[in-house]
This record gives C-alpha cells, sequence and structure tokens, in this order.
C-alpha cells in the first residue's frame, strides 16, 4: 500500500479518537462543585452581657441567666454591661427582670431592679400575683433549706373540738406548687463568694393569686402553717395531671411557641383544688377519724326542756305537731323531736 495513505489513515484515526474523547468529555458534564457552607463572621468588638434564655417579666436573675458575648463596636450603647468595666456579677444575681429580655439579647442596666430598690418585689410578681409573708420557723421552714426561686407546698394543722371525745387532729395540704420571692429580706440564696447559704428565716414571701392569699390569710388564724418543699421535677406532673382531668385545654393547631410558653405558665401557677388530708386516726389507731360534734346549747344541758321566757325554738328541732280541740280551745300538741 501507498505510505502516503497509510500515514493519512492513521492521521485520520488519531483525529477520531481525539474528537471521541472531546465528545465524550462534553456531554458527560464537569463534576458538580461541593457546596461549602459559608462560615458566619464572628463579632469584632467588646464583649458584653447578652441572655442565655428567653427572661420574662418578673425573673429572678441568677449566674446561668447570662453570659459575656462579643458585640459589634459600632452597635454599643451606653446601658449595656461590658466586661471589664467595674461589672459585678455578684450584684447581679437576684435582681428581677424588669423588661422581657429576649435570648441573645444584651442585658441593659435599665432592664434589671436590685435588691433594695423601689419596686423591687412588685417587678418580681407575675401578672395578676400577689406577695404575701407567712411566719415559719426551723421545723414549719424546712430548716432552712427554702430558697427564693424555690416551690413549696403548704400544709394546714389544725384540732377541732367537740362535746363527744377528745379532739380531732388533721393536716391538710390547702395550697400547692407556690413560688418564694424572699426569705426574710433576702431574695438571693448565695454569699458573696457565690456559695449556698442555708439559714433559718422566720419569714417567708410568697408569690400567689387573690383568693389564695385570702385563703392563707384565714388559715394563719385557724391553724398552723408550714412549708413542704417540692421536687423540680414536680411541676412536669402537675401539668399532667391538670391536662388529664380537664382543667387544661390545649388548642388545635395552635403555633408551638406560644403553646409551649402556655403550658409553662400553667404549670408554674400555684393551685387550691383537690386539697388532701390526714387525721388522727391515719397516724395512730387510739386517736379519732371523724369531725366531733358541736358544743350543745343551753336548752340540752337543762335536760331536753323548753326554753322559757318566750323564746323560739327552732322548728328542726321539733316533731309533728297536732293540734286537739278542747270545747273551743286548741291545744297544741308535739311527738317526738331531735
Amino acid at each position: 500500500m501507498d505510505p502516503k495513505k497509510i500515514a493519512l489513515l492513521v492521521g485520520a484515526l488519531i483525529i477520531a479518537g481525539v474528537t471521541a474523547f472531546m465528545a465524550k468529555n462534553m456531554f458527560a458534564g464537569a463534576p458538580a462543585p461541593q457546596a461549602q457552607a459559608a462560615v458566619a463572621p464572628q463579632p469584632v468588638g467588646p464583649k458584653i452581657l447578652v441572655a442565655t434564655r428567653a427572661l420574662p417579666v418578673g425573673t429572678i436573675i441568677g449566674p446561668d441567666s447570662f453570659r459575656y458575648q462579643p458585640w459589634p463596636k459600632e452597635l454599643m450603647e451606653n446601658a449595656y454591661y461590658v466586661e471589664g468595666q467595674n461589672v459585678d456579677l455578684n450584684k447581679l444575681n437576684g435582681t428581677v427582670v424588669r423588661t422581657a429580655i429576649s435570648a441573645g439579647q444584651p442585658i441593659t442596666q435599665g432592664a434589671l431592679v436590685k435588691s433594695g430598690d423601689r419596686g423591687f418585689l412588685a417587678a418580681a410578681l407575675g401578672p395578676g400575683m400577689r406577695a404575701v409573708t407567712v411566719s415559719v420557723s426551723a421545723q414549719s421552714g424546712v430548716a432552712g433549706f427554702v430558697f427564693p426561686g424555690d416551690r413549696v407546698d403548704m400544709v394546714l394543722t389544725q384540732t377541732v373540738d367537740g362535746s363527744d371525745g377528745p379532739a380531732l387532729r388533721t393536716s391538710e395540704t390547702i395550697i400547692r406548687n407556690v413560688r418564694v420571692l424572699a426569705t426574710d429580706q433576702r431574695t438571693v440564696s448565695e454569699d458573696k463568694d457565690g456559695n449556698a447559704e442555708v439559714k433559718v428565716s422566720s419569714n417567708v414571701t410568697l408569690e400567689v393569686t387573690p383568693r389564695i392569699a385570702e385563703k392563707i390569710a384565714v388559715a394563719q388564724s385557724i391553724g398552723q402553717l408550714s412549708l413542704s418543699l417540692r421536687s423540680i421535677a414536680d411541676n412536669a406532673s402537675e401539668l399532667e395531671r391538670a391536662i388529664a382531668s380537664g382543667d387544661v385545654r390545649v388548642p388545635e393547631g395552635a403555633d408551638p411557641k406560644a403553646e409551649k410558653q402556655m403550658l409553662l405558665a400553667i404549670a408554674s401557677r400555684p393551685v387550691d383544688t383537690d386539697p388532701t388530708f390526714v387525721t388522727g386516726a391515719d397516724v395512730s389507731r387510739f386517736q379519732r377519724r371523724s369531725v366531733p360534734r358541736a358544743q350543745s346549747n343551753s336548752g340540752a344541758s337543762n335536760g331536753g326542756a323548753a326554753p322559757s321566757g318566750g323564746a323560739t325554738v327552732d322548728p328542726a328541732a321539733r316533731g309533728p305537731v297536732v293540734k286537739v280541740w278542747r270545747s273551743s280551745t286548741p291545744t297544741e300538741v308535739t311527738f317526738g323531736g331531735k
């Protein structure tokens, strides 16, 4: 074969192969570029105090309520708490939120009320709530282990006297899930070094509804009030109990965030329904279980004789009355009676 033809044939084959290879790469396409997550730029500037979680009005500030975070210099305000500018974090513990603060929002000096400031206790109260103070001792106040922010139950112990034997001794849990605002004049449970300080108090201030405040005032005149410290986990069980009993109805299609806030508010409210009680017979077989009969009146002490001097007799204490006519004069005759 002619060498020129062979060379042309080889060249054609080479050109065809290169063309096929280029066409394959063109139709197959290059691999898609890998998307990389953009790293948010960290703000550069001084560190200020921000809220670690949502702080509604009335929240008592604790060490876990805030943290330092870098903040853009151009967005700085004079009301911010700036690191290194004479900020004493220990003095912030125990302060009360005056205006609501969102999570991650800077904490301003005007948003907090310090202990001793005017309106401090009023700022600690939730909407529609009242503050009442009860006297306690080492025994009725859990030996000083009740701190501001804890939740307690209130137990009323009383003795009911009567005329038919020994008195009835009973103890009743009249109110549950009450928030402690202060012990004596303290609204924080830590000392200046941040350590828990156990101290027996003589007075405890509680956050209650207006109706419960009236009940507590009456209970203090009836008998002795004692505090029973609640577990932190009891709030969830109290909410489940309220939902199961029908006291709480969760609307369908509600916003999950609004629903969560509603349930948290319900779980933290004081409860004065469905009280529980025990009597002396539940403790000792030699104590009575029932309420004794009330003291008898003066008529019963006179052997059951009818009261004289025109006194009125209770109709419920009389038996059937029959009117008997003798000649023209009627006479009323009473049978039986209590």
